[in-house]
């Protein structure tokens, strides 16, 4: 810690997936040969009538200037539009929507606009790993409810009741979920909306960035149910089913008080989103789907390629996850047992054997609120995927 730097700082944790992800680029640099499955970023590219799209507005040169700062109104339409056709959430209106640099900036707004000092947020545990960072950066007080491997990581209706108390303002979740690839099924979140409206002024925000990664067959948005638009913020966004990670392009739908005080925070932040990306991520939404749905087929071969593989691990325990691009299994097996004169204490210790021994970088599940766990990305190719884990399994069949 830094006496000189603010406490905000000196006490906020490091996003583990891009120190990993760090970590492993630079061992690359040094000429390793790294197979890196710590980051949460599509393989592919940008569709290509998308990237036509940037060039286009572009040559245009009608989108240089400051953009409105919630986003162009024609993406904020588009974004609605869709949310009320595919999504079901019928009562979506551009008025609803503000389009940020990302759906975490979209997070960031919007503990920043709900969340005074002591309040409670309930996460839905594992979790994103910036989700517990934002809401105390807010002043806020994470309060998490545990799934586990037995549940598929999906924490119960029952157990977010005995979570809530008269500081809980907020319930975040994920559906797919980093890391776990869960998905919560309609009756779940029918059992969730239920809690949630028995109390006065508790909100919930849906995080359904992979959404275009399910292979339930449908995604379901909460903010669809019955008296739940007005509780929810559905955050979402262009970087995993459009493979536009660096492009930076997300968006919330809330009611219209939080989307005009996000505005406003963003206003005073960032401004609107770059004008290009926005280009870009209208014709994502309004334009062909068949890129992301030929992806969509390709996560879930290799999900079933990993799987195989996974099993044929001696020590790991995983479940089989419904969406997005992870798998999150339990490591337990391994704790305490040594190889080469290094000792694996927990999965921090586990990732780091891996990288060194099996140069091949994963995430610990301390990050994401399960120590028990690491979580592996397979947004790689087959070919780095099946070395990856031959790596893996040659190095883990060591520790004794």
């Amino acid at each position: 810690m830094n006496p000189i730097l603010s406490d905000r700082i000196n006490q906020m944790e490091e996003s583990a997936t891009l120190a990993m992800a760090k970590k492993a680029r630079d061992l690359k640099a040094q000429g390793i040969d790294i197979i890196s499955l710590s980051l949460g970023e599509p393989d592919f590219k940008t569709p290509k009538h998308i990237q036509k799209a940037a060039k286009d507005a572009i040559d245009e040169e009608k989108y240089f200037a400051y953009p409105p700062v919630a986003g162009y109104q024609d993406l904020r339409e588009a974004i609605a539009k869709k949310l009320r056709e595919e999504n079901n959430i019928s009562q979506a209106k551009a008025e609803n929507i503000v389009v940020s640099t990302g759906a975490k900036h979209s997070i960031a707004n919007v503990f920043m606009c709900l969340i005074n000092e002591g309040d409670e947020v309930v996460i839905y545990s594992p979790y994103w790993v910036s989700y517990a960072e934002i809401i105390k950066l807010a002043g806020g007080v994470p309060v998490l409810i545990e799934g586990n491997l037995e549940n598929n990581f999906k924490a119960t209706a029952k157990q977010l009741e005995a979570a809530l108390t008269d500081r809980t303002k907020a319930v975040i979740y994920s559906s797919p979920c980093n890391p776990t690839g869960s998905v919560f099924s309609q009756a779940e979140l029918e059992e969730i909306a239920a809690i949630v409206k028995s109390r006065e002024n508790l909100f919930v925000i849906a995080d359904e960035i992979y959404e275009l990664i399910n292979f339930t067959g449908k995604n379901f948005s909460i903010a669809s149910l019955p008296g739940m638009f007005e509780r929810t913020i559905t955050v979402n966004g262009f970087s995993k089913g459009y493979a536009m990670t660096g492009w930076r392009v997300g968006y919330i739908c809330a009611p219209v008080f939080i989307a005009k005080a996000c505005e406003k925070m963003q206003g005073q932040f960032t401004s609107g989103g770059t004008g290009i990306a926005q280009r870009a991520a209208l014709a994502a939404i309004t334009g062909d789907q068949t890129p992301s749905k030929e992806m969509e087929k390709a996560y879930l071969r290799r999900r079933d390629l990993v799987l195989g593989l996974l099993k044929d691990i001696p020590g790991i325990k995983t479940h089989i996850p419904e969406g997005a691009f992870y798998f999150f299994p339990d490591v337990t097996a391994f704790f305490g047992k040594s190889a080469d004169g290094f000792k694996v204490n927990n999965a921090d210790d586990l990732c780091l054997y891996i990288l060194e021994k099996a140069n091949v970088s994963l995430v610990t599940g301390e990050a994401f609120g399960a120590p028990n766990c690491v979580r592996l990305s397979y947004a790689a190719s087959d070919e780095e995927l099946v070395e990856a884990l031959k790596r893996m399994k040659s190095a883990l069949a060591k520790l004794a």
